[in-house]
């Protein structure tokens, strides 16, 4: 059987490369430089794409506004061209020393989002031309609007993702009516679909002093016996939903909740520290019955998509429990 042609669209540092390609090849430059905003840091600006005939770009340059040439654009969002360039007086940031004093011709333009700058240069006096920087300012919008696309088809492709994920669990409660394997696979497609290492069901005791793990689909604490341990509602950011009825979300772009506590309570409890986690409250007759908890050890993003899908799949989870309360309504009376 022949094999069936897959259209593969070009990743977005491909084609940014390509596109410094072109530029370096249009103006007869001898290095062109994307600079974008970096991912820690709003106020910081990196190397998100460069065009060399040499191999002296500092990828790692990290350039803060006002700092040098590119830092003066991105502050001021304004086009600059310096022919005759002078060391002395100014300079680039991207290249060692040594290099860079063999740069005589440099321009540069803002994006128009104004988040970064394309700039390029060269090692020949009075290179560039006042036409030649409008037409720089075009691949500079050209660039902006790849980034842009690439961007949101990196939404469109998430959303696909959560909407395809939240099929799988509203299908779950038919093919597995028993509540342990619908729980387990329920935790599995959620882990899976955002992408969290670790996803587990915390539930309230029958005194609604402590609660416990009814579910995890990996184990979190290295000591085995601590998934069965009882946790204290008094303290941890779990307990504190449990006692608040309200949601948590905290990625790598939030402000750490609750004045910075642990996920679970209690001073004998060594949990693994999380840099990202959700903590969602499953309310029943007005009381947070269980608390869906998604943890992973690394910074994550926690979209606004990421965010509406755990909210409808838990809403698809409290729609079994109260079916199982029901039931058990029916058969005690």
């Amino acid at each position: 059987m022949p094999q069936r042609n897959t259209l593969r669209m070009p990743t977005e540092s491909v084609c940014l490369d390509s596109l410094l390609s072109i530029i370096c090849s249009v103006f007869d430059a001898y290095s062109a430089v994307l600079f974008l905003p970096g991912p820690d840091k709003e106020d910081e600006f990196v190397v998100a794409s460069c065009f060399s005939l040499g191999d002296d770009v500092d990828r790692g340059t990290v350039i803060t506004p006002g700092k040098g040439l590119v830092g003066w654009i991105i502050r001021n969002r304004k086009p600059l061209l310096i022919n005759n360039f002078d060391t002395k007086r100014s300079h680039l940031g991207y290249y060692p020393a040594k290099k860079e004093s063999r740069i005589k011709a440099f321009m540069g333009a803002p994006l128009v989002t104004g988040r970064g700058a394309l700039c390029m240069d060269s090692m020949r006096t009075y290179s560039f031309s006042d036409k030649e920087q409008k037409i720089l300012g075009l691949f500079a919008s050209l660039a902006a609007d790849i980034r842009h696309s690439s961007s949101r088809m990196a939404d469109d492709m998430t959303e696909h993702r959560f909407y395809r994920h939240l099929q799988r669990i509203s299908g779950l409660r038919r093919r597995h009516p028993r509540w342990d394997a619908f729980l387990s696979r329920f935790l599995e497609l959620m882990a899976e679909a955002t992408g969290f290492e670790h996803c587990f069901l915390a539930a309230r005791d029958e005194t609604g002093s402590t609660y416990f793990l009814e579910g995890r689909n990996k184990d979190i604490f290295a000591q085995a016996d601590m998934h069965k341990a009882r946790f204290p509602m008094g303290g941890g950011l779990i307990g504190w939903v449990f006692n608040n009825g309200s949601p948590v979300y905290f990625g790598e772009s939030d402000a750490r909740p609750s004045g910075g506590k642990p996920l679970f309570g209690g001073k004998e409890v060594r949990a693994p520290a999380m840099k990202s986690f959700v903590c969602l409250p499953l309310v029943m007759h007005k009381k947070t019955r269980s608390v869906l908890v998604l943890a992973h050890p690394d910074p994550l993003p926690v979209p606004p998509a990421m965010r509406t899908f755990v909210e409808m799949a838990v809403d698809n989870l409290g729609l079994f429990l109260e079916n199982l309360y029901l039931k058990t309504r029916v058969i005690d009376t």
